[in-house]
């Protein structure tokens, strides 16, 4: 009976290792990201944390010139943030999910890029302190002193950059 049992549970987690093996495949496929940053650059730096959180291996330089950075990987001045990125082959540009880089790696389109033009509140490094980025408890806070209207997170686009430089919609969020 023990027998039976052993082979039973050594059936499972063979299962168990079969289904696994993809998602871990995966994860240690995924490119590395250069990340180029501007001095002193929080946000950059959160940005870079949020790939490290989705399984992506970052090294982050400082850039004295940004805009040397931007004209080698041809960088559309239209769609430029703060940091500029590389990976396999492709720039991402501002503060872009890392979501939307593993669909661009997955599906492996024509193009130069991604991009999220701007510092839009709300993208992976530009939340607010303590927010989960979600709208629950409303998008719009008042500051306590003046009372006025503040953004805590604004909708945005994920711009897929193609070769001649035109851009469309990769994702919305």
């Amino acid at each position: 009976m023990r027998l039976k049992e052993n082979a039973d549970m050594l059936k499972k987690l063979m299962l168990l290792a079969a289904l696994a093996s993809p998602l871990c495949a995966h994860a240690e496929t995924l490119s590395p990201v250069e990340v180029f940053v501007p001095k002193v650059c929080l946000s950059c730096i959160d940005w870079a944390e949020h790939l490290r959180q989705n399984g992506f291996k970052v090294t982050v330089k400082e850039a004295d010139d940004m805009d040397a950075v931007k004209r080698r990987f041809k960088v559309p001045a239209d769609v430029e943030s703060r940091m500029t990125a590389r990976v396999a082959g492709y720039f991402v540009e501002g503060h872009v999910p890392a979501e939307d880089i593993k669909d661009l790696l997955k599906e492996k389109p024509k193009a130069r890029g991604l991009a999220v033009p701007g510092l839009p509140m709300g993208a992976p490094g530009r939340e607010p302190t303590g927010a989960d980025g979600s709208c629950e408890s409303g998008c719009i806070i008042l500051d306590q002193g003046s009372g006025e209207r503040i953004a805590r997170r604004e909708f945005f686009d994920t711009l897929l950059v193609l070769p001649d430089g035109r851009t469309k919609v990769w994702a919305r969020h």
